[in-house]
């Protein structure tokens, strides 16, 4: 069987590159093929890496609160450039102030995305959800 390829990044002007350069050794030495377009990563740069490395996944974090916006219409992106079944996740900080994760939650699931992850997640967890998302599809 092959590696699974993700393409992971940080969205939007956002320059917090440290989790970022965690998550990249964490999936890189859980077996996939991780391509890493680092920060300050455009939606379409997400698309565009996807399209071209072929990528089972996307996985985009972000820090500095402005996530919600960086990341809305990403699933009609997607879809519009034929990547209709890529597995997206995302995580990090991605909304400004205290809210509570089930309502933030539902709104980026609500966007398209298939898991959302709230700050201070461990790269361990986001692996299991993603193991999990490749053995429930390996059959269809």
């Amino acid at each position: 069987m092959s590696k699974k390829k993700l393409v992971i990044g940080v969205i939007g002007a956002d320059v917090h590159a440290v989790g970022n350069k965690i998550l990249y050794h964490a999936f890189t030495e859980a077996g996939f093929e991780t391509i890493n377009l680092g920060v300050m990563v455009s939606q379409e740069e997400f698309i565009d890496a996807a399209i071209e490395s072929d990528a089972d996944a996307i996985l985009i974090s972000s820090l500095y609160g402005q996530g919600e916006l960086d990341c809305r219409g990403m699933r009609e992106k997607c879809d519009e450039a034929g990547l209709k079944d890529i597995i997206l996740f995302v995580g990090g900080n991605i909304v400004i102030g205290k809210q509570s994760f089930e309502d933030v939650e539902k709104r980026f699931i609500d966007m398209g995305f298939d898991r959302v992850f709230p700050p201070g997640t461990s790269p361990e967890t986001a692996i299991e959800a993603l193991n999990a998302m490749f053995s429930a599809g390996e059959g269809e």
